[in-house]
């Protein structure tokens, strides 16, 4: 595709879910019970649907199926665990939170333990949002900029710039109201690109619905479990239990996908969503290895070189046609601003409530401002991170940064809420910052030099060592 018709498509992409924002907030208000809770009344089969657009992002959509040269199906393990993950918070935790009528979950934290323990699960999802969700549309926006906007002249800040205001545009007034309605449309296309490029990439193969599947199961990069090497990052029950882990800290301790959740009008709505999201996304994520693989074997094929988080990008828009390219284009930048737009969303929520107190230091009238301001000061943020992330690091596959940086942020918001839920121990609220930020130190030594002082490479395992360590931190200051 020229890069005109690229732009054109994002142009047009952009205008079709701003008359959907229009549409699904036309009745609506634009006072904080609207923008953080939906005035909880979303329709659950919708949040389970959006919901899977949310938790793919565009990281997902190219970085997946590019592991699969080097890593095989070996995700496929942590997905496994998701399943467990997702269990444990439909049972467990969005009891918690219905009954507690949270808007923002870490109001659980200040009920529980006091306020320094709430602020500080507050700032931990703060820091890890932020930098998370800006990761994965870093990598979008370095697609668009490849493929349209360089050719265009236009320079890399202005791009992300324009990105991000069009992301504040439909979500300005009617936030998480619209988001539920705007993921789901982007869901819808995310799934279409990715049937598109497999049917394609198989008749290029000469596949055909019969032997589709022999030639995928056949494959030697279809190999999905790693039994045989404990200490390989890829070892089936390192991957599984921290995939459970991830799901759990990622999605349950998670105010941008809880507060989804939270729209539902009962607790049985919101079990049904998490149940039915569970297997849709479970179903997608194997769509994307499979696709990888497709396109991995087409690679080698014909002699394409082209690895890692390119291959997607680098098949789509040279080698398989206008069909395959319009439909990546329109996939990966549905799957990236479904992730964005929610965790902008989901940030000027917890900023507001948990940080500045808006419900209970303002008038409604000054709510609804104070909200606005915050919401434009999380787009400034963003841009800034995006930039800083583009020249100041560089990674060939940004899925294993994403996953690693949750271990270290999500691992105190893991020991906080375990340690909560699971004893009666009340702790010293004042230190609980302290335990959290030297768990993360801990976790990050432990990670840095754990081959050299025991012989293990820790994996997105650490995740649950950071917990652990924050649970045993939390052990030593209770109160006796």
């Amino acid at each position: 595709m020229q890069p005109l018709s690229i732009l054109y498509l994002v142009l047009s992409y952009f205008l079709v879910l701003i008359v959907f924002s229009y549409l699904s907030g036309k009745k609506s208000d634009s006072g904080n019970d609207t923008f953080f809770k939906a005035n909880k009344q979303s329709p659950w089969y919708l949040v389970a649907f959006g919901m899977i657009g949310a938790s793919l992002s565009g990281v997902t959509f190219i970085s997946v199926p590019g592991k699969v040269e080097a890593a095989q199906f070996a995700y496929f393990q942590i997905v496994l665990g998701y399943i467990l993950g997702y269990f444990i918070i439909g049972v467990i935790l969005l009891p918690l939170y219905y009954k507690l009528q949270l808007t923002s979950i870490y109001t659980y934290l200040e009920e529980r333990f006091g306020a320094y323990s709430y602020k500080t699960g507050a700032w931990f999802f703060i820091v890890s949002r932020t930098v998370g969700s800006n990761l994965r549309l870093l990598l979008v926006a370095d697609v668009l900029q490849t493929l349209v906007f360089d050719s265009l002249g236009i320079p890399y800040w202005i791009s992300v710039t324009a990105i991000i205001f069009l992301i504040w545009v439909y979500t300005q007034k009617s936030g998480i109201k619209t988001i539920i309605w705007t993921d789901t449309l982007q869901t819808l296309f995310m799934l279409i690109s990715v049937v598109i490029c497999i049917v394609v990439v198989s008749q290029d193969l000469g596949l055909n619905i019969n032997t589709l599947t022999s030639y995928v199961t056949e494959s030697d990069f279809s190999k999905t479990f790693f039994l045989d090497d404990v200490s390989s990052p890829k070892y089936f029950w390192k991957q599984f239990f921290s995939g459970a882990f991830i799901a759990i800290v990622m999605t349950g301790l998670d105010q941008d996908m809880m507060q989804k959740n939270l729209t539902c009008k009962t607790l049985k709505d919101a079990q049904k969503n998490m149940f039915w999201f569970t297997i849709v996304l479970t179903f997608v994520n194997f769509l994307f290895l499979v696709l990888g693989l497709l396109f991995t074997e087409y690679a080698l094929k014909n002699g394409v070189d082209a690895h890692k988080d390119q291959l997607f990008a680098v098949l789509a828009n040279g080698y398989l046609g206008t069909i395959v390219a319009f439909s990546f284009i329109l996939g990966l930048i549905a799957a990236a601003f479904s992730s964005a737009d929610s965790a902008l969303t989901s940030l000027t929520t917890s900023f507001s409530i948990d940080i500045l107190n808006i419900e209970k230091r303002y008038a409604a009238a000054k709510q609804v401002t104070v909200r606005k301001q915050i919401h434009i000061l999380f787009v400034v943020v963003s841009i800034l991170v995006i930039l800083g992330f583009k020249y100041g690091f560089n990674d060939a596959s940004i899925i294993d940064k994403v996953l690693k940086f949750a271990g270290f942020t999500y691992g105190p918001l893991l020991g906080l809420y375990a340690f909560g839920l699971f004893t009666q121990w009340q702790v010293k609220d004042k230190l609980v910052p302290i335990v959290a930020l030297s768990s993360v130190i801990i976790s990050l030594l432990l990670n840095a030099y754990g081959k050299v002082w025991f012989h293990y490479t820790f994996g997105f395992e650490i995740l649950m060592v950071n917990g652990f360590l924050t649970f045993l931190g939390l052990i030593l200051i209770r109160r006796k």
